[in-house]
């Protein structure tokens, strides 16, 4: 039971991890945004740069000890640039179902023994990093916060 339980586990991390990206690349062509397409081409191109990169140079043994590309979570980075891409640039009612598949994504590795909890939690920083230096939002709405002299407050803009 256990195994067959595990094996689901992996078999839909492994979906997600392509999914969650397809369905933000999707999003950008059904909405015709070609702006949005050129910003998730970028994040996507820098995550994948930025985790082969580093996997290459850290050459670390997986928990199940497969050699050596245990760090970053390269399933984990490509999910989180995925969701991070959908919300930012087309706001939380679609990013958050995809930061939960994402995060499942995460679990998926560490429960199958492919990834440890700080190769998954790299990948996620490097994913979400990646889509949010190259992606604005199609909304053009501002969120920010700010807290200054005693004072705090949020600023909305256009």
């Amino acid at each position: 039971m256990p195994a067959t339980l595990f094996a689901n586990t992996e078999r839909i991390g492994d979906a997600l991890f392509v999914l969650i990206p397809a369905s933000a690349a999707g999003m950008s062509y059904f909405y015709d945004d070609k702006e949005g397409t050129r910003q998730f081409i970028k994040g996507f191109s820098t995550n994948m740069a930025i985790t082969l990169a580093l996997k290459q140079v850290i050459n670390k043994t997986r928990p199940d000890g497969e050699c050596c590309d245990s760090f970053p979570s390269g399933h984990t980075s490509v999910a989180f640039q995925g969701a991070s891409f959908i919300q930012k640039r087309y706001g939380w009612r679609y990013g958050f179902p995809a930061y939960l598949g994402a995060t499942y994504t995460g679990y998926s590795r560490i429960a199958v023994d492919k990834h440890y909890l700080d190769d998954v939690l790299v990948g996620a920083l490097i994913g979400i990093a990646s889509s949010y230096y190259f992606t604005e939002s199609a909304n053009k709405i501002n969120l920010s916060f700010f807290v200054a002299e005693g004072r705090y407050g949020v600023s909305i803009s256009r």
